[in-house]
């Protein structure tokens, strides 16, 4: 890569300094760097809230960043509008000679970057594209017959033969050829036309640091309690992954370093991370369609009221309205839960995957295009065969298995906190003296079941089987 006088650092999905790839790139390359950030109006005019937690937590560590830098004498460009001409413009204003900034594998952000480095190259500056959010991008696993893997088990065998010292090494800046800058305006939350939410979580590389931090003092019964939601199980790391505040190199290397069967478990799902971005890289056409072809000729019923009484937490099923609760109030929802209500509204409700998918991207803080639209078709049986179609989830089977005592039922489902532990799965077992006994109606204090499991399961194997 040549030398040049001046680069530009476009961040995206990379919001940190430390082991940046990117950003090593062009401070190993360039006499003087100066680093940029786009909200980007072709994203935020499509949002339906301005109530939105992502972008407040974007906002928040774009803020936090822009600190630091200045902290070092330089700054950040912070703009508004749409990228694919604000990036060049801003180029041109600053005279560099190139812009890099990290691989991204969405549909629409490759054609954004397509557009980009159009516009740089007629203007005489080359565009640098670098791998940073994942270990191995694009076509770097695939099988013998040099396809790319539908299976997660034999990708993940590969992955780990793979995996090398060079592939996790550290990404160092030299923050000493950052531009010298005034600190420069950024606008308000308000100014991007959203307002504040009740975010909760500390943003910015600080944060992911703090939240890595306690993750550690826990990371060696990761495996043990990471399927039970009303535990501190999981890392809760996933926002600032998909955002970049926290490199997953970083993360691999820690991994490889602790060892131990929770370390081990959890590296297997930053695994499932890759393997699901290596999908879509081959497959963009998932964001719409079922990988396994075939099952998009399912005529999906979509019974008037069962989508929205999932949306409002309203079927009747305990755990499966405790988890859409949880993702409601709070941008948030356990992976174990993610699994069980994708599954209930399509296997259970019988409505099209494609809304639920729609509508974890709409309240989901985490919310990532590879993993949510792979994590939807393989609950709904269509993507990847691992989770085959003929595999349902009992609902109430799952509640009892991992939330045993009712404690995360009680906590968003608090009208059923009376309950013993025994009712508080199915109150509709219980005779209706126990559950008055308690102070509950059905139908009053809490709806009866939407749907009957036993013959809703049949009902799905029977939409399958016609097409499969």
């Amino acid at each position: 890569m040549p030398t040049d006088d001046a680069a530009l650092v476009w961040l995206r999905r990379d919001l940190r300094l430390s082991d940046h790839a990117a950003l090593a790139a062009a401070t190993r390359t360039a006499r003087r760097v100066h680093c940029a950030f786009v909200f980007d109006t072709e994203i935020l005019d499509r949002l339906p809230e301005r109530a939105d937690r992502r972008v407040e937590f974007i906002w928040a560590s774009v803020s936090s960043l822009k600190q630091v830098l200045e902290s070092h004498g330089a700054s950040l460009h912070v703009l508004h509008g749409p990228a694919c001409r604000l990036i060049p413009d801003l180029a041109a204003r600053l005279g560099v000679d190139s812009v890099h900034a990290a691989r991204d594998y969405e549909p629409f952000a490759r054609s954004r970057d397509a557009q980009v480095a159009h516009a740089l190259a007629a203007d005489g500056r080359r565009f640098f594209l670098h791998k940073d959010q994942v270990i191995f991008e694009t076509d770097e696993i695939l099988t013998a017959s040099g396809r790319p893997y539908h299976v997660f088990t034999p990708y993940s065998r590969v992955w780990l033969a793979r995996l090398g010292p060079g592939d996790i090494a550290e990404h160092r800046p030299r923050l000493d050829v950052l531009a010298r800058t005034a600190p420069l305006p950024m606008p308000s939350l308000e100014d991007l036309g959203f307002v504040r939410t009740d975010l909760g979580i500390e943003a910015g590389e600080a944060g992911a640091q703090a939240r890595l931090a306690d993750f550690l003092t826990r990371i060696d019964h990761y495996h043990e309690r990471r399927d039970y939601p009303a535990v501190k199980g999981p890392s809760y790391l996933s926002v600032h992954l998909r955002f970049g505040t926290v490199s997953v190199r970083q993360l691999v290397r820690l991994c490889l370093a602790r060892g131990g069967e929770g370390a081990r478990t959890w590296l297997n799902e930053l695994i499932w991370r890759e393997f699901y971005q290596m999908l879509l890289w081959h497959h963009p056409h998932t964001v719409e369609h079922a990988l396994q072809a075939k099952f998009d000729a399912i005529a999906w019923p979509n019974p008037p009221g069962h989508y929205e009484a999932w949306c409002a937490a309203r079927t009747g099923y305990p755990l499966v309205d405790a988890a859409m609760r949880q993702l409601n109030s709070t941008g948030y929802m356990h992976n174990r839960l993610r699994m069980l209500t994708a599954s209930f509204l399509v296997k259970d409700l019988h409505v099209d995957w494609r809304l639920g998918e729609r509508y974890f991207a709409r309240k989901l803080i985490d919310y990532d295009q590879a993993a949510n639209v792979g994590s939807w078709q393989w609950a709904a049986g269509v993507g990847t065969d691992a989770q085959p179609w003929f595999r349902i989830f009992n609902p109430v089977t799952q509640s009892r298995r991992y939330d045993p005592a009712g404690r995360f039922i009680r906590r968003y489902v608090p009208e059923l906190a009376a309950l013993p532990d025994e009712a508080i799965h199915a109150p509709w077992l219980q005779p209706a003296a126990v559950l008055a006994a308690h102070g509950i109606e059905l139908g009053r204090d809490y709806p009866p079941p939407i749907v009957d499991h036993a013959r809703a399961r049949a009902r799905t194997l029977a939409l399958f089987k016609a097409v499969a």
